[in-house]
């Protein structure tokens, strides 16, 4: 059976930023874990070895896979910095267009730093991510 690699775990968060490499992207992390963790009210937590994860919620699939995951989260990466959101939407693509600089991926939202966005429409995508999710699986 497949095993899910991204789990919570009780790794630090804050040393887990404090060895991001460039000081540039450590600070912008810092700035993210204030942002998601005043936006959704949850505490952040390790999910695998590099994704900061807010909050969580337990999928099930058609095809009888399930896990879970968190309902938002970021890494800041050596290229970008990744934010994860729930899947897009209509409303989520309308907010991205005044985002700022940004490019997208199946699963998330790639910036280069917290300067090239526009922090209200962050706070909106975290929301509507966790809305969205809390919604569709909701707790059991």
């Amino acid at each position: 059976m497949y095993e899910l690699k991204t789990k919570q775990n009780d790794n630090s968060v804050i040393e887990f930023i404090e060895n991001v490499d460039s000081p540039k992207k450590r600070e912008d992390a810092f700035k993210l874990l204030d942002i998601f963790t005043e936006t959704t009210g949850y505490e952040a937590k390790m999910w695998g070895p590099s994704i900061i994860g807010f909050g969580s919620y337990h999928y099930k699939y058609k095809s009888g896979h399930e896990g879970d995951a968190p309902l938002v989260g970021f890494s800041p990466r050596k290229a970008k910095i990744s934010l994860y959101f729930a899947p897009g939407d209509k409303a989520q693509d309308e907010q991205l267009k005044d985002f700022g600089k940004h490019t997208t991926g199946k699963a998330c939202v790639y910036i280069n730093k917290i300067a090239d966005i526009d922090v209200g429409v962050l706070k909106a995508l975290i929301n509507q991510s966790v809305k969205f999710l809390r919604k569709t699986y909701p707790e059991q």
